[in-house]
């Protein structure tokens, strides 16, 4: 299924994947577009992604910044689907519950296979956690 456009609320104009249920019904929604800075995702900090400190869960963090992977590459993904081959994430700070997750970051380099990308995830524009990640492009079966 293809992804959908969000028409209205704080996320209208933004996209998702209802298809994802682990992305889109237990760990986020998480939602993705581009702006005049390039490819960005983001979500709104709720109380199911904290931990018991009362900041959000790391698997959490890794999970969003694995979506954000994918939403920085989507340009290289030819319209196919992908896989994480590899991950790796250092934990900065500790986003509260309301606050904007955001993620930007950059496509290293792009193969005919594989996809490099790296990238920072913020809480209201505070640094929180530094990832890296190779994409692996699965081309569809016909």
């Amino acid at each position: 299924m293809p992804p959908v456009t969000i028409e209205s609320g704080e996320w209208a104009g933004w996209i998702n994947w209802p298809d994802e249920p682990f992305e889109y019904e237990t760990a986020g929604p998480f939602y993705f577009r581009h702006d005049e800075k390039g490819p960005v995702a983001a979500f709104r900090a709720e109380r199911k992604h904290m931990n018991g400190g009362g900041v959000m869960h790391g698997g959490c963090l890794m999970t969003f910044a694995d979506f954000a992977l994918f939403a920085i590459a989507n340009n290289e993904m030819d319209g196919g689907y992908g896989l994480t081959v590899a991950f790796t994430s250092e934990f900065l700070d500790g986003p509260k519950v309301g606050e904007w997750i955001e993620a930007r970051g950059e496509v290293l380099r792009a193969g005919r296979s594989l996809v490099f990308v790296r990238g920072i995830v913020s809480a209201d524009g505070r640094p929180c956690l530094n990832f890296s990640g190779t994409l692996k492009k699965v081309r569809k079966q016909a």
